[in-house]
């Protein structure tokens, strides 16, 4: 497919989320918390169609630099309503596609599986973390001025590395690897995620990941 069309699916799949998001919000009345988590799935579910569907590293990066900017304005204006929390102080919305062109610059023309691989724990594991620490945590504690439950550090930890692992083996690794790559970014993501404040989380453990999945990355080539 050439990288102009792969462009456009890309916001029209962005935009779709944000729609259906947006009227399942308004139609069954759910929290923006909720709804913040679905398009965040979502969206990071989008590495697949960036690996399968672009040819270019500078192409790809397009669509997700361009909602950096569209972010900060939804961020400041309440744009997009189903993912806006209010909270002045929590820019996740731009720092999460800002780490997603981070990645692509840096393992596209490497490895579209790394790709992937190293999203998947801030796709799911973040997500999953805040629903079930929100919704089951009891046993809270604190790291540099963060505050989190172990019962949301410990779905962090699952969903990233049930994630990464099912993703590694769609790529064609074998099970020891696909759940070594899994166990080791589970780990690094987790501990990123529980020090993360106000948002950062979505820079922390996307970063964090590409770091062990550079370190790593013999494992995948």
């Amino acid at each position: 497919m050439n990288d102009p069309l792969a462009i456009v699916l890309s916001f029209l799949y962005v935009f779709a989320v944000l729609g259906v998001a947006e009227g399942l919000r308004r139609a069954l009345k759910l929290p923006v918390e909720f709804t913040r988590k679905v398009v965040h799935v979502a969206v990071g579910m989008w590495a697949f169609g960036t690996v399968a569907l672009f040819s270019s590293r500078w192409a790809a990066m397009v669509p997700p630099l361009s909602f950096v900017v569209l972010n900060f304005i939804s961020y400041r204006r309440g744009t997009f309503a189903a993912m806006e929390t209010g909270e002045k102080s929590n820019l996740g919305t731009v720092y999460f596609p800002l780490a997603f062109a981070g990645i692509i610059f840096l393992f596209f023309e490497l490895s579209r599986a790394l790709v992937v691989l190293t999203l998947m724990p801030m796709t799911w594991g973040d997500a999953f973390a805040a629903i079930i620490g929100r919704r089951f945590g009891r046993h809270r504690y604190r790291v540099f001025g963060a505050t989190r439950s172990v019962e949301g550090s410990a779905a962090m930890f699952s969903f990233a590395l049930l994630s990464v692992t099912l993703s590694g083996l769609v790529f064609g690794l074998d099970v020891a690897r696909a759940l070594g790559f899994g166990l080791a970014l589970a780990t690094v993501a987790t501990l990123a995620e529980a020090i993360s404040v106000r948002g950062l989380d979505n820079l922390l453990v996307p970063a964090a990941c590409a770091a062990v999945g550079w370190a790593m990355r013999g494992w995948v080539l």
